[in-house]
């Protein structure tokens, strides 16, 4: 017992099982005062079930906790909080209609005479983001702010709480690379204070780059922990999958064929201010090709694929599909036309969150006879179709094709869009940030797909901020900046330095010829 407490948090033997499926099977963690300890695993290994017992959002069947050597018992985030262990959430749980400084002070707020002591917490934040260099507005509305600047309201909703033990689930999943390296930034200083990080993530990059340590989680299972200046990316994705993972995508040359989507002067007004959101875009994607929108978030690409995919109305402009107009068509009939959309946000726009997978399988067919005769659906075929996608894409769930979606974990939950996208067989593929939060496994099984579709004679759209991806997926790269189509590379003949250029505004190109 006695050197013990080099570890402020151990996790000794944690079991906890849900419907089906064991989410954590006998798992020992060991957290070192002052690292940063990285838990790495593929979607639905138990990474962030683990991190949920740690903060008392579930209760283990078996196993303890202890902090600085000591048995605690952690019933409620309550407990949590009051033992200085604090979490960032993949998906942010904020208040959208409330200021930041009213969601920092939320649950931990400062009272005299029954009154709200802002003031007090206002200059206690204040000096908080000064010290480690977190600056957000505070009287903004959390709804008005970039996902950036809405994880810092995290980590300062943290900080303010005194928290020691700082848990980060995929902190960058959502962040453009210039927010990631700040956050990065921000993590070390954490450390530097005296703060002790656990980091759930899958991206190898960054775990190479940060963690002191490694522990690996495979399918509810403790596969290791290792040092991380003494492994490799290769040998962390081998104990993450089980087997050796190609990281760079295998290819051919693309044959580009007759042209599938073809846009002239689309321009989309912005809901956020006066401005136009996308400013007269022009260009023609190919049968056989990868063409991928590349630029850093907030620069209109959401607004381009809302337009595009009949979520938000162009002002003016042009959108042809297989030689058809389909400017002004509802979504579905942009579905029926020949387009697959998988979208950017799969809570809002991907999945019905409270339906079952096989339900959520025929979300854009049901109608079609193949499910349906006289107005009633056949559930022998829905199940049956649902069960070979799943067979198919390994979409992992406790209870198979009757899972409740919002159950699953959240690459599972992606796993299972790209599969009945890619499924519904489309001359066009929109894939907008499809390996957003996947693991390498993952990554790579779903950029083998989208190559797939491509060699298929399919026309591929790719929209992503993962400068890797870009590079490596992507047959021609357009780089969108400020709402404008400033550059068209060729990935094989550029650098991420001078994409980086065009991506920040610091390069354009002039009087481009369309398709060159």
């Amino acid at each position: 017992m006695a050197e013990n407490p080099e570890f402020v948090i151990e996790m000794l033997h944690i079991t906890k099982e849900f419907p089906g499926i064991k989410a954590n099977d006998d798992i020992t963690l060991q957290l070192r005062r002052g690292e940063i300890h990285a838990l790495l695993g593929e979607n639905g290994a138990g990474k962030s079930t683990l991190m949920s017992v740690l903060f008392g959002l579930y209760q283990p069947e078996r196993g303890e906790i202890r902090k600085d050597g000591k048995v605690v018992k952690i019933h409620d985030p309550n407990d949590a909080t009051r033992l200085h262990i604090g979490m960032v959430h993949q998906h942010f749980q904020l208040v959208d209609v409330f200021t930041v400084l009213d969601n920092i002070i939320l649950g931990a707020e400062d009272t005299r005479m029954g009154f709200l002591e802002k003031r007090r917490a206002r200059k206690k934040i204040e000096e908080l983001s000064e010290r480690y260099g977190l600056h957000v507005d505070l009287d903004a509305l959390v709804e008005d702010i970039s996902v950036g600047m809405q994880q810092r309201v995290e980590i300062l909703k943290m900080l303010y709480r005194d928290n020691e033990i700082l848990i980060f689930d995929e902190p960058t999943a959502v962040l453009t690379q210039q927010e990631i390296d700040e956050l990065m930034k921000i993590m070390k200083g954490l450390t530097h204070e005296g703060k002790s990080i656990l980091f759930i993530s899958h991206k190898l990059n960054e775990i190479m780059e940060i963690s002191d340590r490694v522990s690996v989680l495979r399918k509810g299972k403790y596969i290791g922990t290792v040092n991380t200046a003494e492994t490799t990316k290769e040998e962390l994705s081998r104990m993450m999958v089980g087997r050796p993972v190609q990281l760079v995508v295998d290819k051919t040359e693309a044959a580009p064929g007759a042209p599938i989507l073809e846009i002239s002067g689309l321009t989309v007004p912005s809901k956020l201010h006066k401005n136009d959101a996308v400013k007269n875009v022009s260009f023609t994607v190919r049968a056989g090709e990868i063409v991928c929108i590349a630029g850093i978030d907030g620069n209109g690409q959401t607004e381009f694929v809302h337009a595009l995919t009949g979520l938000e109305k162009a002002s003016a402009g042009k959108i042809v599909l297989n030689g058809k107009d389909i400017t002004h068509d509802s979504i579905r009939r942009r579905a029926q036309a020949g387009m697959s959309h998988i979208p950017e946000d799969r809570h809002k726009h991907g999945l019905v969150l409270d339906f079952t997978l096989e339900q959520n399988m025929v979300l854009q067919r049901y109608y079609e006879p193949a499910f349906q005769s006289g107005g009633f659906i056949k559930f022998d075929e829905v199940r049956r179709y649902s069960e070979e996608l799943i067979g198919k894409f390994d979409v992992r769930s406790g209870q198979g094709a009757v899972t409740v979606v919002r159950s699953m974990s959240g690459g599972n939950q992606q796993k299972a869009i790209v599969a009945r996208e890619l499924d519904r067989n489309m001359p066009l593929v929109v894939a907008v940030q499809p390996t957003r939060g996947l693991d390498v496994g993952a990554i790579e099984y779903i950029h083998k797909q989208l190559v797939a579709q491509r060699d298929a004679g399919k026309a591929v759209l790719l929209v992503s901020l993962e400068l890797e991806e870009v590079l490596s997926l992507s047959d021609r790269i357009l780089v969108m900046y400020d709402g404008e189509i400033v550059g068209e590379v060729d990935p094989k003949k550029t650098t991420p330095e001078e994409l980086g250029l065009y991506m920040a505004g610091a390069k354009r190109q002039e009087n481009k010829e369309d398709g060159e």
